[in-house]
């Protein structure tokens, strides 16, 4: 699904004009990406949580050559599944 099929079903579900689903979807992803640039998780009970887990700095290799590639130390974003999720998928 992508953003523009996301804000029609969201307009269409909960009766609202597609330019108001984009602003509510727009207000939430930016909520979600604030919390998650001060360090914090975001919940949705049920659906599931939503953090941000720090990557050590490793060593890896460049599969073509063989030869060793540093790989710095990121932060990335890691999402858990709910169990009311995981049950509705089952």
């Amino acid at each position: 699904m992508k953003k523009v099929e996301l804000v029609e079903t969201v307009a269409t579900n909960a009766g609202l004009t597609k330019a108001d689903a984009l602003k509510a979807i727009d207000a939430t992803f930016d909520a979600i990406t604030e919390v998650l640039k001060k360090g914090d998780k975001v919940t949705f009970v049920g659906f599931g949580t939503f953090a941000v887990s720090e990557r050590n700095a490793r060593t890896g290799r460049n599969p073509q050559t063989g030869a060793p590639v540093e790989i710095p130390a990121r932060k990335a974003v890691v999402f858990k599944a709910g169990n009311q999720l995981k049950k509705t998928l089952n």
